[in-house]
């Protein structure tokens, strides 16, 4: 199944309507982050990017959801060419920013979930994006606000029921000089949160 075939049958399913606000569709490296309600969420998202775009951007995802069974094994590692973090090995030694930043090279965008889990609410972020900005200078960051995903796949479901979904693209920010990790991570938020107001 080739990436094109799979991104048109993603957005047939989930009915997405994709917006770019104050935002411009880019194959320049970026890190998109957004809100996480969905197994579809960064499915979805890498979907609405286009052709270019998505050829150069890859999901951070959970190992031990992505290499469970031969199928999501499959789609992980030859459609998306995601980044599957062990989330049980997590230590300082063991540090997926690391690991991120390599996958990334000069190259590759992402698209990443800096709760770490899903909910129904947006969540605080944890650090990782912020200790991406700061081991990667002035990296473009886009907010992305998915919506309706999680009635899309439910927690626990395999098979997802189709509806219309929501993938809105917001203005980029960057991490500023000297600016505090805590202020950082709520600005990040609710550069986000904000995408639900547009």
């Amino acid at each position: 199944m080739t990436a094109a075939l799979f991104a048109g049958l993603s957005r047939l399913i989930a009915g997405t309507s994709v917006r770019w606000v104050d935002c411009r569709p880019d194959a320049r490296q970026r890190v998109y982050f957004a809100n996480h309600t969905s197994h579809l969420d960064f499915v979805v998202i890498w979907s609405a990017l286009p052709p270019a775009a998505r050829a150069v951007t890859r999901p951070v995802a959970a190992q031990d959801y992505w290499e469970r069974g031969r199928l999501r094994h499959y789609l992980a590692s030859a459609v998306f060419n995601a980044v599957l973090i062990d989330r049980e090995k997590v230590s300082a030694r063991n540090n997926p920013v690391d690991r991120i930043i390599e996958a990334m090279g000069d190259r590759y965008s992402l698209i990443l979930f800096p709760e770490g889990t899903r909910g129904s609410e947006v969540g605080a972020f944890k650090s990782g994006l912020y200790h991406l900005c700061v081991r990667k200078a002035d990296l473009e960051l886009v907010p992305v606000y998915v919506e309706n995903l999680n009635r899309i796949l439910p927690k626990g479901e395999f098979l997802p029921v189709p509806l219309l979904s929501t993938v809105t693209f917001g203005p980029s920010i960057a991490l500023k000089p000297g600016e505090p990790k805590g202020a950082f991570l709520e600005r990040a938020r609710s550069a986000v949160l904000n995408l639900r107001q547009v």
